[in-house]
């Protein structure tokens, strides 16, 4: 089954958050909704959990939804344990069943050994994985997470990287969403999102090739679409014309990404 949203529109007040933006969650795969801050990211988010009102279009969403906020969703007054009690309580999860899937994300995320521990005093590394434990303890049939790696340590994020992946392999839909492009390059579907809409859809490869123009390197800075790479400088030809003293680059998804904001902002 396919989850998501077509033409979706959210407004607050005379804020626009999503434009007519259309996505599908696949099932037993990562979909990466990427951007920068404002983009809509949340909104979205919110929206396939049911916490956001809509304006206009249409949401396909189960009935068991997992979902773990932009702030972990750990109590920080409550232990390890006291916070996977608290939300297999409001599923209303068995004793028996109960037990076993804490048990099984405990072992599946190294958190046994900080079971009685206050939320408040677990790393942000572990705090974020409890979070996803939680989210996870009903077996959701959709599983949404938002920005969960923002501010993690590298070693925290290939580990909670890890996990979601795991999770995903055993036919979990996930929605991630990440301001990490090359966390949002992991992912079998991407959504890159700026000011509430989408700036383009589909597989990293798919997101290449549909790239407007073209991009060069250059070791200086050419023109008004440039941006710095390393020690190298990006820059966008709307009409594939190589500056002067370019040369020709692969694309990446960063660059694809880029070049699409570029020409979002080019007068029609």
């Amino acid at each position: 089954m396919t989850w998501g949203v077509e033409s979706l529109t959210v407004r607050y007040g005379d804020t626009t958050a999503l434009a007519d933006v259309s996505l599908d969650i696949a099932a037993e795969g990562i979909t990466a909704v990427v951007g920068g801050d404002g983009a809509g990211k949340t909104t979205l988010a919110r929206v396939m959990v049911g916490l956001a009102p809509v304006n206009s279009g249409r949401i396909r969403r189960p009935e068991r939804i997992g979902f773990q906020p932009e702030s972990s969703g750990v109590w920080r007054d409550l232990t390890v344990l006291e916070n996977l009690h608290l939300v297999a309580g409001a599923y209303r999860l068995g004793e028996g069943e109960t037990r076993q899937r804490i048990e099984e994300l405990l072992d599946v995320t190294a958190l046994g050994d900080a079971r009685d521990r206050l939320g408040g005093h677990l790393s942000g590394g572990m705090r974020q994985k409890l979070g996803v434990a939680m989210a996870l303890l009903p077996r959701p049939e959709l599983l949404v997470l938002d920005e969960p790696t923002t501010g993690l340590d590298p070693v925290s994020r290939l580990e909670l990287w890890a996990f979601i992946a795991t999770a995903a392999s055993r036919g979990t839909a996930v929605l991630l969403t990440t301001g990490y492009l090359d966390e949002a390059a992991r992912a079998a579907t991407i959504l890159a999102l700026d000011s509430g809409r989408a700036l383009a859809a589909g597989s990293r490869e798919e997101v290449v090739a549909a790239m407007p123009g073209r991009v060069f390197e250059s070791r200086t800075r050419v023109g008004e679409h440039s941006w710095r790479r390393g020690r190298a400088w990006r820059v966008w030809s709307p009409d594939g014309t190589p500056p002067e003293g370019a040369q020709d680059v692969e694309p990446d998804l960063a660059d694809a990404v880029m070049a699409a904001a570029l020409s979002g902002e080019r007068p029609a």
